[in-house]
């Protein structure tokens, strides 16, 4: 059996950050925004400068399964692959994704509370 790498020290890095971000964000497009980033913070974190991250090669998907797609660059990189089929990587991302996705859900089921927060904005200085 082949031995598995663990990432989790990463994830520590990232989740309070994110478990903040998620709390506060006012849209359904700001956990999306939010997943994003810090998938890719993550990925930088354990690639270390090997690959190049971008804002596409992650998506939150909150009404599929899995939860989040990954663009076709980074599963056709053999560095990519061989840390997602022999680590703890897609856990973790799979959690990140499952939080993202329970704001999502909360959010969309409740838009009055984004809308209050649009409309309670002061006018803009004249």
């Amino acid at each position: 059996m082949a031995k598995q790498l663990s990432f989790t020290k990463y994830e520590h890095q990232v989740i309070p950050r994110f478990r903040e971000k998620i709390s506060k964000a006012e849209s359904t497009e700001d956990v999306k925004k939010f997943f994003i980033y810090t998938a890719m913070e993550l990925f930088e974190n354990i690639f270390a400068g090997k690959m190049s991250f971008e804002y596409e090669d992650i998506a939150l998907m909150p009404h599929s399964t899995p939860p989040y797609t990954l663009n076709k660059r980074l599963l056709s990189s053999r560095d990519f692959t061989s840390a997602w089929n022999n680590s703890d990587l897609p856990h973790l991302i799979g959690r990140l994704a499952e939080r993202a996705v329970n704001r999502y859900k909360h959010l969309e089921k409740h838009p009055e509370k984004t809308d209050a927060k649009i409309t309670a904005l002061p006018p803009p200085p004249k």
